[in-house]
């Protein structure tokens, strides 16, 4: 693992540091904390395999966006060699027109092997959002 700056066996921080850098973006900064045999998942099964996937989708979505953590949760029974790690929170930023928006729930979970991010799923309430804004959904 390179050195991040970043204690390698706290897996709440990796995952902090990791997203904070994703949310820059910096998907070549964010690669750091990352397995070789990284498997991403977004919300619609959507499978990635790098940071720069996860930054190209949030471009094609949002104008920008950020993430409020509310938790870093790391799961009872984390080893060095293998930890599971939720944060959750809300995010913000504009929609590629422009409007701002806030509150939009999320949870990601991220599986860590030997201190870097071999799995990352992704769940957000984006899709309903637009929905809504579509006129396709009620609120």
């Amino acid at each position: 693992m390179q050195d991040t700056g970043v204690d390698s066996g706290d897996p709440g921080a990796i995952v902090d540091a990791y997203l904070t850098i994703l949310m820059k973006p910096d998907p070549e900064g964010a690669r750091r904390y990352v397995s070789p045999e990284l498997k991403i998942r977004f919300t619609g099964a959507r499978a990635m395999r790098d940071p720069a996937e996860c930054t190209a989708f949030n471009a094609s979505r949002y104008a920008w966006v950020k993430k409020r953590f509310e938790a870093t949760e790391v799961v009872v029974g984390a080893t060095p060699a293998c930890a599971i790690v939720y944060n959750r929170g809300t995010l913000y930023g504009e929609w590629l027109d422009g409007t701002p928006f806030e509150g939009n729930r999320y949870v990601d979970r991220y599986v860590l092997r030997d201190g870097l991010i071999t799995e990352m799923d992704v769940w957000n309430d984006s899709a309903e959002w637009l929905l809504v804004k579509a006129g396709l959904a009620a609120v």
